[in-house]
């Protein structure tokens, strides 16, 4: 992975190099929330309360309680080092913005899937999109503690997505930001593997 040059006089500012990272996934996963939870800045959120109109185009099977929804994207930022800042772009989950996923996927370095058990079908047109850009990416799988939610182990998540044996997958609660910076380190260090395999 290139990073800003250092190699210059000491009075130099040091810019950082910029990393784009999508955070994808169905409707209601989570990612607005863990955009949240890591984000170093208030994160940019184009949440909307949801009215009568979503009725019939958003399934709320799984997320009955939920009462806003993402009509745009999410944004925050992370500075891992004093060389690489990370930009984080939620997109949304509804199939009817999903015409946005290509003008934010323009220039990321990779994306996390980020999976409910409790609908994991929601989390397959995330999984494809990335597949068929070979954009990298790794599943985290989110991780709620009501009832509803199942525990699986990340191999039968991995068996039930169809995602290949090099795709990681990770658990997490992405309430919590500590699960949350985990998530996005294991994305960066699936990048560099995939990246020293091309060069």
């Amino acid at each position: 992975m290139a990073f800003a040059d250092s190699d210059g006089p000491p009075d130099e500012p040091l810019i950082p190099q910029a990393v784009k990272i999508l955070i994808a996934g169905g409707f209601g996963a989570g990612k607005t929330t863990l955009v949240g939870s890591v984000s170093e800045i208030t994160p940019l959120s184009t949440e909307e309360i949801m009215t009568e109109a979503s009725l019939g185009l958003d399934a709320l099977d799984g997320v009955e309680a939920k009462r806003t929804t993402t009509v745009a994207l999410d944004f925050g930022r992370i500075t891992i080092n004093p060389e690489l800042v990370l930009y984080l772009f939620g997109t949304p989950g509804q199939q009817r913005f999903w015409f946005m996923w290509d003008e934010l996927a323009t220039g990321s370095l990779g994306a996390v899937v980020l999976a409910d058990t409790r609908r994991l079908d929601t989390c397959f047109s995330a999984v494809d999109f990335f597949e068929r850009r070979g954009i990298p990416f790794v599943v985290a799988v989110n991780c709620f503690d009501d009832d509803k939610a199942d525990s699986y182990d990340p191999e039968e998540v991995a068996r039930a997505l169809g995602t290949s044996p090099s795709v990681p997958i990770i658990m997490c609660d992405a309430r919590r930001r500590q699960s949350s910076k985990q998530v996005l380190i294991m994305l960066i260090r699936q990048v560099e593997a995939l990246l020293s395999i091309v060069s």
